[in-house]
């Protein structure tokens, strides 16, 4: 078991490390080629983007996930209406929100559909148990094409204002060849009745939540933007650029370890999961505590890339690093939480989280700037991590660390030829 983990979670952090290089490049890009206030409008306009996609989403990815491994003993049985039945009302939620944020986003608005619509099948992909769709389209693909793109834009010496749209247009080869990898996966079946229900009676609890997770993730830039101007949501942004790291680590992980998860806790397998569990914790760990080590150490002379202003936030920098550190030590508490059927845990938990992240946001960002806001991000994610833990602690008795840990050492060790 613990060797499936680690080829498995090999495969998706390899997508998760070339997708964080090509983030970085991009931010170094953008910030060398325009001033900070229009860089710093192009990251208040995508991580917009990606909020108001978040919430569209309605977490239906990982809702399809869910059922798709459940529906393995039955020979996925029904599984194509579970697939229309969670597309319809993201493609309807994402269409509304490109039209309220058209005036905000412009073209780049047009292409939220698209984002939603890639990524709800790509989900289902991974509910079958493939995750190498994931790994080329959205942790190669994707993140080149973004570069690549946005590059373009930069050298071609456009307007900032075409950056954006060049952004989103990445996700349209996701989407085609996320349709053609999964219409082979699909076997077509009758429509169940009940389909629709059953689905959203899983979901909808984690829509919420999902929307939540999407608005925590990037509401910071979008309120330094707010109240400290572009200039400074553009050093925040590039200070934090190396966040993207845990989280695709942490992603990349959970990828590979999602649907077992799922099978083992509705199977009664709790030792199973604590086992999957621990060993996506302690390569967690292994996989990035060095790059937060380093990044601690380094950021006053790695900061510079970006441009010589952007060497002051160092101090946003360590705050980054030390939070990481502690998030990456309680493993994918979330994803644990949620795969034993908790979602309406994990919702209060969200909540919880995001209301401590604006309230500091709030307080701090006026009289500290970059600085107050990786405070109040800070806040949220101890909040987001050690909820959960002490939650599957007292339900479950299942730990980040235990005897499964030196299990998956061992392996490890036999990958890196000690």
């Amino acid at each position: 078991m613990a060797t499936v983990i680690v080829r498995r979670g090999l495969a998706g952090l390899s997508g998760a490390v070339f997708g964080a290089l090509a983030q970085f490049s991009l931010v170094v890009v953008v910030t060398r080629a325009y001033p900070a206030a229009e860089a710093g409008a192009f990251f208040t306009a995508t991580a917009l983007a990606l909020m108001a996609a978040g919430i569209a989403k309605l977490d239906a990815g990982n809702g399809l996930i869910y059922f798709i491994a459940r529906a393995k003993t039955y020979h996925y049985r029904g599984i194509s209406g579970y697939l229309r039945a969670a597309l319809v009302p993201c493609v309807v939620v994402a269409g509304g929100a490109a039209a309220v944020l058209y005036p905000r986003l412009g073209p780049l608005a047009g292409l939220l559909p698209v984002m939603v619509t890639a990524d709800v099948l790509l989900a289902a992909t991974r509910g079958f148990g493939a995750l190498r769709p994931t790994v080329l389209l959205d942790g190669v693909l994707l993140p080149a094409g973004q570069l690549l793109l946005v590059g373009g834009v930069a050298l071609a010496g456009c307007a900032a204002w075409w950056l954006p749209p060049a952004w989103g247009a990445a996700y349209v080869p996701v989407l085609l060849l996320a349709a053609a990898g999964l219409r082979g996966r699909v076997p077509r079946t009758p429509y169940l009745p009940g389909t629709g229900r059953d689905l959203w009676r899983h979901t909808g609890p984690r829509s919420l939540a999902g929307a939540i997770q999407a608005v925590f993730q990037r509401v910071d830039i979008v309120i330094v933007a707010a109240l400290a101007g572009p200039a400074q949501a553009a050093v925040y942004t590039a200070a934090t650029r190396f966040r993207v790291v845990g989280q695709l680590a942490n992603q990349g992980l959970a990828q590979a370890v999602q649907a077992g998860l799922v099978r083992a806790l509705a199977d009664g397998q709790r030792e199973r999961a604590g086992e999957l569990y621990q060993a996506a914790t302690v390569w967690l760990v292994l996989l990035t505590w060095p790059v937060w080590l380093a990044y601690a150490c380094l950021a006053p002379w790695v900061l510079r890339v970006f441009g010589p202003s952007y060497g002051s936030a160092a101090p946003v920098a360590l705050v980054l690093a030390g939070t990481m550190m502690v998030a990456t030590a309680c493993g994918m508490v979330d994803v644990v939480l949620t795969a034993a059927g908790h979602t309406g845990a994990s919702l209060a938990n969200l909540l919880a989280a995001i209301g401590c992240t604006v309230l500091l946001d709030l307080a701090l960002i006026p009289s500290h700037g970059a600085l107050g806001a990786v405070a109040g991000w800070s806040g949220g994610v101890i909040v987001k991590n050690l909820l959960p833990l002490w939650q599957l602690h007292r339900r479950y008795g299942l730990h980040p660390f235990g005897r499964h840990t030196l299990a998956a050492l061992r392996v490890r060790n036999r990958v890196a030829g000690w």
